[in-house]
């Protein structure tokens, strides 16, 4: 953590600090996110696919690095911003620093910058990208940021594409139980966490993994009982998301039940003739307030979303700033935020419960 590292946003601001984890240079959209906990389950969120990520708080790693704690065997940030990462954890599970667990990875950190004030350019002027060099800026250096966009994030993060082998290779199931699965659900992987499937394993349930690209006849001819949306990065309304958009169309038309997560809530909107838009800076951290627009309830909860669906209809809404966090379609319904909660509050997993619910529904 010695050799000095500059940060260059697009819009021309310069911070100068030190290198973590591994070095070089680096180009992605810039975000920020507020837990105090839970930045090994940030890491290795497939959502943060192109995306260089800021923790808010300035002291990260103190617990070390825990493998049962990944949500994902790579790491899904692009590079990563700390103010003070801790070279001295203190845990028992800790197997590692954290500098040394971005040098195996060959993630590039950034740490010794005013994180504050990064922040608040983000928030006022909302999210944008920038490079992490080396090297002072250029002029070259400008251009580039600007031009630098994600190209089909979900493909990148998705499990494998041939869907025999999926099937054969990676149904989950529990490692502590060898009784028959009541519920078989289908599981679209857009970037999925792995908390969604012990989710869903803990309610007595075996999981089929599909990778994005699945057709909707390989789907049902496993004859599911529930079909999950999982989460995911990038721009739900790509363009090349419209594959994907048609197998959701046909997959309603059969009347399963379907609950989407995140990306899966909004491609779902989307399949279903919503619109979606991109958040000034996004929702990202493990405290995001969110109403039940029935009851009036407020849960605390886990988000990493950019983007938000526009919808007078919500079930449920941020009390931040009113966007749209859940749809209710009656069989199927979706959550904006994450339920399985890794990292973050436990307030909203009895989604997990309706989704079951729905499911014995729609069997009787």
């Amino acid at each position: 953590m010695s050799d000095s590292a500059f940060l260059i946003l697009e819009n021309g601001t310069v911070f100068k600090g030190k290198f973590f984890g591994a070095q070089g240079e680096v180009t992605g959209e810039i975000v920020f996110t507020t837990g105090m906990t839970g930045y090994l389950e940030t890491l290795t969120d497939p959502s943060y696919n192109g995306q260089i990520v800021l923790q808010t708080f300035p002291l990260i790693g103190n617990y070390g690095v825990i493998p049962e704690d990944f949500e994902n065997a790579n790491v899904g940030v692009k590079a990563y911003i700390a103010k003070y990462p801790c070279a001295a954890p203190s845990n028992f599970r800790s197997e590692k620093d954290i500098d040394t667990f971005l040098k195996e990875r060959g993630i590039i950190g950034l740490c010794g910058i005013d994180t504050r004030a990064l922040t608040k350019i983000i928030r006022e002027n909302g999210v944008m990208n920038g490079k992490i060099s080396p090297c002072a800026p250029t002029y070259f250096d400008h251009e580039e940021i600007k031009n630098y966009s994600v190209v089909n994030p979900i493909a990148a993060v998705s499990t494998v594409n041939n869907i025999s082998a999926v099937l054969k290779r990676i149904a989950v199931r529990s490692a502590a139980k060898d009784s028959v699965r009541a519920r078989r659900i289908a599981l679209l992987d857009f970037g999925a966490k792995r908390g969604i499937a012990n989710a869903l394993l803990a309610r007595n349930c075996e999981v089929l993994i599909f990778p994005h690209n699945a057709q909707a006849d390989e789907i049902i001819k496993i004859n599911p009982h529930g079909i999950m949306l999982s989460n995911g990065p990038g721009d739900p309304a790509d363009n090349a998301n419209k594959p994907i958009l048609k197998t959701l169309e046909a997959l309603l038309t059969a009347g399963i039940p379907i609950f989407g997560i995140c990306m899966g809530h909004q491609l779902l909107a989307l399949a279903n003739g919503y619109k979606t838009k991109k958040l000034k800076f996004g929702h990202r951290g493990a405290n995001q307030p969110v109403k039940d627009t029935q009851t009036g309830r407020v849960y605390i909860t886990s988000q990493n979303h950019g983007y938000e669906v526009i919808a007078e209809n919500s079930s449920f809404v941020n009390v931040n700033d009113g966007s749209c966090e859940g749809i209710d379609y009656g069989v199927s319904f979706s959550a904006q935020f994450h339920p399985e909660a890794r990292s973050g509050p436990l307030d909203t997993g009895f989604l997990f419960d309706r989704f079951m619910e729905r499911i014995d529904n729609a069997a009787k």
